[in-house]
């Protein structure tokens, strides 16, 4: 018999490795970030490339010893996202790089942060079947990330930056799929 807490972690991992599934491909990002409570703006472009990772793969196994994951556990799916993104305000490329995410149970597991280049963990749940949200403590910050499957074109991002109970930022992204 299957406890269901073992049950609820198997369709939660069933669940994220099919949104990762669905979200692959090639894909613009429009991004608008707000600065509480000043208000400043800063829009930015992406073009972000989403690679499924299987079970077993050499960036999973890395990804494992980054968190220091014993050998005997694998990570049983994951992601790689590159970006290069531009500053649509001042027209100037402001960032490129990638990051690799990896799953078991319902933990994230990252190689770096959204403000850091250490690896992470965020908890992550699926509210329905399309919408995954993850929550990212580090450096005395929260980070809530809600990203949401709509069809198969799109995707709506939303990232909540707080610290100390204190909202910091709210970034908001509409995805458009250019090609699988």
């Amino acid at each position: 018999m299957i406890s269901p807490l073992k049950l609820a972690q198997t369709v939660d991992e069933t669940q994220i490795a099919e949104f990762f599934q669905e979200s692959v491909g090639h894909w613009r990002s429009e991004r608008r970030y707000y600065t509480l409570p000043e208000g400043e703006t800063k829009e930015m472009e992406s073009l972000i490339t989403i690679r499924f990772l299987e079970p077993g793969c050499d960036e999973l196994q890395n990804l494992g010893l980054l968190h220091n994951l014993p050998n005997s556990v694998s990570l049983i799916c994951g992601a790689e996202v590159t970006w290069d993104s531009t500053n649509v305000l001042k027209d100037r490329k402001e960032s490129q790089g990638s990051t690799l995410f990896g799953v078991l149970g319902n933990i994230l597991y990252r190689d770096r942060g959204f403000a850091t280049s250490k690896p992470v963990t965020a908890k992550y749940y699926f509210p329905n079947t399309k919408t995954l949200c993850l929550r990212t403590e580090y450096n005395g910050s929260v980070f809530e990330e809600e990203l949401k499957l709509i069809g198969s074109k799109y995707r709506t991002r939303q990232t909540i930056i707080s610290r100390a109970s204190e909202q910091l930022m709210i970034g908001q992204y509409l995805e458009k799929r250019i090609e699988s």
